[in-house]
């Protein structure tokens, strides 16, 4: 299990080993003016940590363009603009982030809200 107290570059390095080179949202490559930074899955204003199991490589674009959007609103969104985003790896990090709440405990007002977000994800992908 990744160690939480990473600091932000060490969770994108890592986020991008893990996902690859390229942003969620709208799949361009980490190259040139396409700079790299960290997007949190389920939002710090809504309990989400900073750890890896929450967070995604995403381009400043759409980190900056999402804000508070939830993942199925702005998967939706991406979508709408004719983009083809990461919709597994999306599922596949809030997975994850769910094995380490139960896993480290904690995250209370972080839960439901991921909770919702899995359920929606699980419905469209059917």
């Amino acid at each position: 299990m990744p160690d939480p107290a990473l600091d932000r570059a060490a969770r994108l390095t890592l986020a991008i080993a893990r996902d690859g080179p390229d942003c969620t949202w709208c799949r361009r490559p980490f190259t040139g003016h396409v700079t790299p930074t960290t997007d949190h899955l389920v939002p710090k204003v809504k309990g989400g940590p900073s750890w890896l199991e929450n967070e995604v490589a995403a381009c400043r674009r759409c980190n900056r363009e999402r804000g508070h959007l939830s993942p199925a609103d702005w998967l939706a969104e991406c979508e709408r603009r004719g983009w083809r985003p990461d919709t597994d790896r999306v599922a596949r990090v809030l997975d994850s982030l769910a094995g380490a709440i139960a896993a480290r405990g904690g995250q209370r007002r972080a839960r439901p809200y991921l909770a919702g977000q899995q359920r929606r994800l699980n419905h469209t992908n059917r």
